[in-house]
């Protein structure tokens, strides 16, 4: 058993929620046993049996999870980003919300729940929360957000739950939460929302929420949630109203050796199908022409910083047809996760991202390296070798590509790793 050091104490199994510092109780509708039963039922459906999933549990509490996390989004989006109070910078400027810590603190509380010997590395801590001003009457106005966005959420809705516990849950996933050693874990990863800047814009932008089961360094299963995904193109929509509509958001899972699979998300929590046909199988696509195939590359990075600019020109007009020295470079507004998400969906051949810094934040890549993998493509680093998420001893939480990250459907992998690395500088 790999050694872990965990510097948080276990929540209690029954909750307050109160305000801070009043301990204001705020009441909650009860969940009633059948159909918390029912939930739980539904959600054991994957579209693969458990005999073929060694993490099969896993991955539907996940699944379940994520699922709640996103409608938890989408609720924050529609009522809470109405001032700045909802809104913080942290150190590296990176806009935070109220979905941000919410989010991390409900998966928090539904894997602890769920499998509470398994450790969660994720992006947030509660520190910003905590030294937070607070209002006229003394109230933390921030964590009551957080913890009433998180209370509507939870599945153990009778439970009660105190501000402390929500802290307590975003920081389960801190930096200063667990600490490895060398030998092989298991624990999840967490992105509480890849793709912030996207979420704040208010112009349905696409965001992710993504979660990752690791064992022994490698990515074993893993759920995406796309709120904004649009189902008939790529292409964010802007309509009134940030809330996704039954024709937007997609939940995508995937498990090592059964493949990646996607279907819409619910409308509503609670409102679940048992028919497997629901989920579709995800693919990547068959492109095998460099010059035909469909680019992503990261917001904040031009086409000149990859050493494929060398060889191609891009360009943004799917309509025209291209020539051997030229390729189309799709606009996808999103983080890291997001472009995962296409290329294992089929909308994209290649995501390319350059590595500014020596590393690069684990939660970032690593439910998408499973999403991407089991769908057929293929992930490294520029110069070819697999994305080692064990780099990182004791933290998890970074990762070292040499480069880069070079994601592709598999079939242009070792065509792009040849030219990227014949002009990398």
């Amino acid at each position: 058993m790999p050694l872990l050091h965990l510097s948080l104490p276990p929540p209690p199994h029954r909750r307050l929620l109160v305000g801070a510092p009043r301990r204001r109780l705020l009441r909650h509708s009860r969940v009633c046993v059948r159909a918390a039963a029912a939930e739980a039922e539904a959600y054991g459906i994957l579209p693969f049996p458990p005999e073929r999933a060694a993490h099969h549990g896993e991955l539907a509490a996940a699944a379940a999870a994520v699922e709640r996390a996103c409608h938890l989004c989408i609720d924050v989006k529609r009522t809470l980003l109405l001032g700045d109070k909802r809104i913080l910078e942290k150190n590296d400027q990176t806009p935070v919300t109220v979905a941000d810590f919410g989010v991390q603190a409900l998966l928090s509380l539904e894997l602890q729940q769920s499998f509470p010997s398994i450790p969660l590395v994720a992006e947030e801590d509660s520190a910003s929360l905590r030294s937070f001003n607070a209002d006229d009457n003394g109230s933390n106005v921030l964590v009551e957000s957080i913890s009433s966005a998180v209370a509507e959420k939870v599945s153990n809705a009778d439970s009660l739950l105190t501000h402390d516990d929500v802290l307590r849950a975003i920081d389960r996933g801190g930096k200063n939460a667990v600490s490895f050693d060398s030998k092989p874990a298991t624990y999840w990863v967490l992105d509480p929302i890849d793709g912030t800047k996207g979420f704040l814009g208010g112009d349905d932008a696409l965001y992710v929420v993504g979660l990752a089961l690791v064992v022994n360094g490698e990515v074993v299963a893993g759920v995406m949630g796309c709120p904004n995904w649009a189902n008939d193109n790529i292409a964010s929509r802007k309509e009134d109203g940030a809330a996704a509509r039954p024709d937007c958001g997609i939940l995508m899972i995937a498990h090592v050796g059964c493949g990646t699979w996607s279907r819409h998300l619910s409308i509503e929590i609670g409102q679940f199908t048992t028919a497997q046909d629901t989920w579709h199988r995800c693919l990547v696509d068959s492109c095998s022409f460099v010059h035909m195939a469909r680019f992503c590359i990261p917001d904040s990075q031009t086409w000149d910083m990859i050493p494929l600019s060398v060889l191609f020109n891009p360009t943004m007009d799917e309509s025209n047809p291209r020539d051997e020295n030229e390729i189309l470079l799709l606009s996808v507004y999103c983080g890291s996760l997001c472009k995962y998400l296409t290329v294992a969906s089929g909308r994209a051949s290649v995501f390319v991202l350059r590595a500014r810094t020596k590393n690069l934040k684990s939660w970032d890549h690593a439910v998408g390296v499973i999403c991407v993998q089991e769908a057929g493509g293929q992930i490294s680093d520029w110069t070819g070798k697999p994305l080692d998420l064990a780099a990182d001893l004791t933290g998890r939480r970074d990762i070292y590509p040499s480069g880069g990250v070079l994601v592709t459907n598999g079939a242009l992998h070792g065509k792009l790793v040849e030219m990227i690395s014949a002009n990398h500088k």
